[in-house]
């Protein structure tokens, strides 16, 4: 008898807990989502909302704030009202997304907040909420394929002198690094935005998914993809920020690399690109170290401003465009079609006589994540050949 009473309250016990992992709590059902509506997959792993429809690109948010006057949702630079039940449930369906990640925040009387139903990611300087509105099959280049071998994104600190402190980067060794111990590889740094940090590219870009797959299908030679913070840190000690983030890039870190990891070293076999504010550090670290970088990219991130000639844009690098051709492999440029373009800058570069410059555009995007993947899955197949 008393085995039975055992075996019953395990039994009990065992589906109490699988119904919690589930997301359900005991004596609770599992909520069902309106039809064609799923789980985000930027959620946590108990969440159904925000809840996404890939037909028809919406999303569905639910918040539970039972004290609130007013709640919002702050999707894509529009502001959602939220209506409340007698529980003090809130609802509410947005307007169509474009596919891609989107920050958004909750605005509780006000007051922005993170929703607690999603992983957090660093954007606009806090850890803000974010949405996966999902593409069809043409954004599988950055999904994670099972079937092909995978890099590894390591999380290491180096000292920088410039800055006084410890410095967090991220790198991606591609597939076989370890098993290849004799193997030299060529290097890419890649930095973010502003507002963003050295984790964007990982968790915001799904960098690794891409260039796994590039590296796997060899459209994309392997290589080392170093992934720094664009900003000047600061902590307990060193209080103010100083130093030029660039000259720790040229002077700091492409030395701890080349240390570090198993890199080729002359300046054909190393790159940089960024996007946004890391694109403009990209041209003025690559411009003012023309001996050590032979490929460049900016995605959302090349400007030209009024009056700018090309003959004095950044310092005149351009001024003597024989020159610039035979220093640099390539110059890509990419953009969202729905943001400020670079175009015309382009075709001024094209006409003094550049002709390592490759022009891309996102269709359909603006200034976003989605952009700055595809510009990525065009950019890596160009450099290092």
């Amino acid at each position: 008898m008393r085995k039975l009473l055992v075996s019953v309250a395990l039994t009990m016990l065992c589906g109490m807990a699988s119904a919690q992992f589930a997301g359900i709590l005991p004596g609770q059902q599992a909520e069902k989502l309106p039809e064609g509506f799923k789980p985000a997959s930027t959620n946590t792993f108990l969440a159904n909302y925000p809840a996404v429809n890939a037909a028809t690109r919406q999303a569905m948010f639910k918040v539970v704030a039972p004290t609130a006057q007013k709640v919002q949702v702050d999707l894509a630079n529009k502001k959602y009202d939220m209506t409340k039940d007698d529980k003090g449930v809130w609802t509410c369906t947005s307007d169509p997304q474009v596919v891609g990640f989107h920050y958004y925040a909750i605005l509780i009387d006000g007051v922005a907040v993170m929703d607690r139903n999603t992983d957090a990611f660093f954007g606009s300087n806090w850890e803000s909420s974010g949405i996966e509105i999902p593409e069809g099959t043409e954004g599988n280049y950055y999904r994670f394929n099972k079937d092909i071998p995978h890099g590894q994104v390591r999380s290491i600190y180096y000292w920088s002198d410039i800055n006084g402190l410890e410095r967090h980067i991220n790198v991606y060794v591609p597939a076989g690094y370890d098993e290849n111990s004799s193997t030299r590889y060529p290097v890419l740094y890649l930095v973010h935005g502003w507002g963003e940090d050295e984790n964007g590219w990982s968790n915001q870009g799904l960098m690794a998914n891409i260039m796994d797959g590039l590296i796997a299908e060899g459209k994309a030679v392997p290589m080392i993809i170093v992934m720094p913070s664009g900003d000047i840190k600061t902590n307990s000690d060193v209080r103010t920020a100083s130093g030029d983030v660039t000259k720790i890039f040229a002077n700091n870190l492409i030395p701890y690399i080349d240390k570090t990891f198993r890199t080729k070293t002359d300046k054909k076999n190393r790159a940089m690109a960024g996007l946004s504010r890391g694109g403009m550090q990209t041209c003025m670290t690559v411009f003012n170290n023309m001996d050590k970088f032979g490929w460049m990219g900016t995605f959302s991130g090349f400007f030209m401003r009024d009056g700018d000639s090309i003959e004095n844009m950044y310092n005149g690098v351009f001024k003597d465009a024989a020159a610039f051709n035979k220093q640099m492999n390539l110059l890509f440029i990419s953009t969202g079609t729905e943001e400020r373009t670079p175009k015309a800058a382009v075709e001024a570069l094209k006409k003094h006589g550049i002709k390592n410059v490759v022009y891309h555009e996102s269709q359909g995007t603006a200034h976003e994540w989605l952009t700055w993947r595809r510009a990525l899955n065009e950019f890596a197949p160009l450099i290092f050949k």
